[in-house]
């Protein structure tokens, strides 16, 4: 192994607070002689004796106090997630016991571990690539069904096979270039040059296709930002409340009600959006507002879409197309033209003034209208 500490470490594996069941991790040369300093299994056996992949019962004991009744399960060397010799303990889930067993096995010969240190060793000891380590913590973090599938597949090792097959044809390719500067008197090509200018283009598209993907995977880990924006009183609020169906956002006729943006997230069929609903823009009355409208230009800058909404009773098709292009002038932000409030402006008059819009939704925020319709038009464009 390659460890560059010989530190024994513990820490606790499971969320801290109240739980039924609560995880200590010890890792390190010294895991089981510290572990059977203080575990008295049920059997009367020391862990240091026991099987690998095995689960043993018993008490954590200190100067004859039992601390608690316990399971301890055994992974040796290089068998374990860290490449150590690592036991892990699982006690009752009370913030006491999960503190007092940590202080034992410190008392006992352990330190205690930093944060992310046992997946460092993994990588360390050669469980992992870097890509595998920091698909560990995305993991741990997912919160939709898309950034659990990123963070699975970068695990399984996904991208870093991809790297790996593109290293070795470079290597294979250097190694024949060379050959031929040895033998260069010689007149003679090992290199195929049609095929050498072939896989150079194909790992120029590949290296190309995975920057972008870091992009990909940055919005699928921490969600599509999404600006609501609009004049004053065109329903921002309210959509804002139909689409996390909640009453999340204070509603007013009062325009100018909305004064800083209010943020929250949405799963929609396993992709995480983030929300931003913003002040109304317009000529401000108040320096107060016009902070807020300011903040709302700064979120629309930040939003890979936009949710423009419209009084489709008071617009046309010219009307929005000028609003869209002064919101979107570098034209690298999808903007998805939304038609508010036909509830109060129903039939097939006022959507034949937007024929041929792009991309445009017609909904009734107040009513929940086509709200699944703008759902799905979101999950398509991000």
């Amino acid at each position: 192994m390659n460890n560059m500490n010989d530190d024994t470490i513990c820490a606790l594996a499971t969320p801290p607070g109240v739980s039924a069941i609560a995880m200590v991790r010890l890792s390190g040369p010294e895991a089981f002689s510290i572990a059977d300093k203080v575990f008295v299994a049920k059997d009367g056996g020391a862990l240091a004796e026991g099987q690998p992949n095995t689960i043993h019962y018993g008490n954590i004991i200190e100067n004859d106090t039992a601390i608690d009744e316990v399971m301890a399960s055994i992974f040796r060397n290089p068998h374990s997630y860290t490449g150590e010799d690592t036991i892990e303990i699982s006690c009752h889930g009370s913030p006491y016991i999960q503190d007092q067993l940590l202080q034992v096995l410190i008392r006992a010969g352990a330190c205690m571990a930093k944060p992310g240190e046992f997946t460092q060793r993994a990588f360390l000891n050669g469980k992992m690539d870097l890509s595998r380590a920091e698909a560990v913590a995305d993991l741990i973090e997912s919160n939709s069904a898309s950034s659990h599938r990123l963070a699975m597949q970068h695990i399984k090792g996904g991208f870093a096979k991809d790297i790996q097959a593109l290293r070795e044809q470079l290597v294979n390719f250097a190694s024949l270039v060379e050959l031929e500067l040895d033998f260069s008197e010689e007149d003679v090509e090992f290199a195929n040059r049609d095929e050498l200018t072939a896989l150079l283009n194909k790992i120029s598209t590949s290296l190309e296709a995975l920057a972008d993907s870091f992009s990909i995977g940055n919005v699928i880990r921490n969600g599509v930002p999404v600006t609501i924006a609009g004049a004053p009183n065109v329903g921002k609020s309210t959509l804002m409340n139909a689409l996390l169906n909640e009453d999340r956002a204070i509603v007013s006729e009062i325009p100018g009600t909305t004064r800083d943006y209010l943020e929250d997230n949405l799963i929609i069929d396993g992709m995480l959006f983030r929300f931003a609903d913003t002040a109304g823009i317009r000529e401000a009355n108040d320096s107060i507002e016009q902070q807020g409208i300011s903040k709302t230009m700064e979120k629309m800058g930040q939003s890979q879409l936009i949710l423009y909404l419209f009084d489709a009773g008071n617009e046309d098709k010219a009307s929005v197309l000028r609003a869209l292009q002064d919101v979107n002038k570098e034209g690298n932000t999808t903007v998805i033209a939304v038609l508010n409030k036909m509830d109060l402006n129903p039939g097939d008059e006022v959507r034949a003034r937007f024929d041929g819009l792009e991309n445009a939704v017609f909904i009734s925020a107040k009513n929940s209208e086509n709200i699944d319709g703008l759902k799905q038009v979101l999950v398509g464009l991000a």
